[in-house]
């Protein structure tokens, strides 16, 4: 196969995979997007955050970020709390109900990815997880000096 071949087909099959992934989330909980779910699982990870980290984090519209936020709020998933530093500055947290919702989706989300590579051979499970490490530790163009 030649580079340019690769690069179209690696493109093609990000697309399917994309597309799965959102998919995928609809079905593990109906009313977590792959978005908020996304969005959830870097609050967890960084202990909370203001919605422009969020923004600017996920390279996402500040209103798209604030429509997922107020969303997730009024589903009791995230709350809003001074932070500790400048108590004129929100910052979001996930509630204990978020934490929950977070927990089961992700154990579905493992389990779906445990499924369907449940017969590859470890090898290939090795190689296949480095090289989305390689691909998604690229900074992009804007990284580059």
């Amino acid at each position: 196969m030649h580079t340019t071949d690769a690069v179209e087909t690696i493109q093609r099959e990000m697309t399917v995979f994309a597309r799965r992934a959102r998919a995928a989330a609809g079905r593990t909980h109906p009313e977590l997007s792959l978005v908020s779910y996304t969005l959830l699982g870097h609050l967890e990870e960084s202990g909370g955050c203001r919605a422009t980290d969020l923004a600017a984090h996920h390279a996402l519209d500040k209103s798209t970020v604030s429509r997922q936020v107020a969303a997730l709020e009024r589903a009791g998933l995230i709350e809003r709390r001074p932070d500790a530093q400048d108590q004129r500055v929100q910052v979001l947290h996930l509630t204990q109900a978020g934490r929950r919702i977070l927990a089961q989706v992700t154990e579905r989300r493992r389990e779906a990815f445990r499924e369907r590579l449940a017969h590859w051979p470890a090898a290939d499970l090795a190689r296949f997880a480095d090289y989305l490490v390689r691909y998604n530790a690229w900074p992009g163009p804007e990284g580059q000096g």
